[in-house]
């Protein structure tokens, strides 16, 4: 009998996470190194936030119709383009693949997709009077229901002549995702990546938002972990196996500074009204790194 916190498990009888294997030959030495690092005071997931096998596959066939809904957008986003048009899409793509758009109808949020435009830094709500222009740059956050599994990302569009301020402000936010996904390692912690992110941004002249993150998703559209890109090395909740999470830093030109709409109650714009910029992609931890499984 293994004890792991107040939980009791047989070493001969099967594996919690659903492989079908005895669980001192699958997640014993899991449990105890998890436990052990509790001890030492980390931050460490519960049960709840670690994927099984099973639930990863639901996740990437969910994450298949994310990717193909953000493609099918960028095969069309152009210039004169409404944001509602862009609505109309994804909510076409997800409902024909056998999915639901999840931010249809979440806590209130009207529209299928997010579409945020130069200053606007998150939940911008697609209108028919919001047209694209030449030079702007826009963010589409697409989030997927398949079956019961959840998935999300988001991409940079840029419309026309954008400015070369702009672009290299969109590039070096597609950097600091990237930098993510290379600090994302089992058995480090959150705050690693967060601070790799953070200093990127950073060296190259902007601010990253403090208020908002990342988070676990999967099984539900926001679960934890919170994911901080301004967090410290060593803090934060530990990485291991089997964790779910997006990796959406949102980096603005000016100030990090921010304010929410008071009249739509949702879309977040830059305090002082210059562009910001955010990809998002979905991480699995695997083993020896991570798999992305949206972008």
């Amino acid at each position: 009998m293994v004890y792991i916190g107040n939980a009791k498990f047989e070493r001969n009888a099967p594996c919690w996470c659903g492989s079908g294997k005895k669980y001192k030959n699958c997640h014993e030495s899991f449990d105890e190194k998890l436990r052990s690092y509790a001890l030492k005071g980390a931050i460490v997931p519960d049960r709840g936030l670690i994927k099984t096998p099973e639930q990863i596959r639901g996740i990437k066939e969910s994450a298949k119709v994310n990717i193909a809904v953000l493609d099918e957008v960028a095969s069309r986003i152009r210039e004169g383009m409404t944001t509602e048009e862009i609505d109309e899409i994804v909510y076409d793509v997800t409902v024909k693949s056998g999915a639901i758009p999840a931010p249809l109808h979440y806590e209130g949020f009207p529209k299928s997709v997010c579409t945020s435009i130069n200053e606007e830094v998150c939940h911008g709500i697609p209108a028919p009077d919001r047209v694209l222009k030449d030079g702007d740059i826009i963010n589409v956050d697409v989030s997927t229901i398949l079956n019961g599994f959840f998935s999300d990302s988001s991409r940079m569009f840029l419309i026309g002549n954008v400015s070369e301020e702009k672009k290299k402000l969109v590039q070096v936010t597609k950097e600091c995702v990237d930098i993510g996904i290379s600090m994302v390692k089992p058995w480090t912690f959150l705050g690693d990546m967060g601070d790799a992110v953070h200093r990127h941004a950073l060296e190259n002249g902007y601010s990253v938002v403090r208020e908002i993150g990342g988070h676990g998703c999967g099984l539900e559209f926001h679960e934890d972990p919170y994911v901080s890109y301004v967090s410290r090395p060593g803090t934060e909740m530990l990485m291991v196996p089997g964790m779910c999470f997006t990796i959406e830093p949102m980096v603005n030109m000016g100030t990090d500074k921010i304010y929410q709409d008071e009249e739509n109650g949702w879309t977040i714009y830059t305090d002082d009204g210059m562009p910001s910029a955010q990809w998002e992609v979905q991480v699995v931890v695997t083993e020896d790194g991570c798999e992305v499984v949206t972008w």
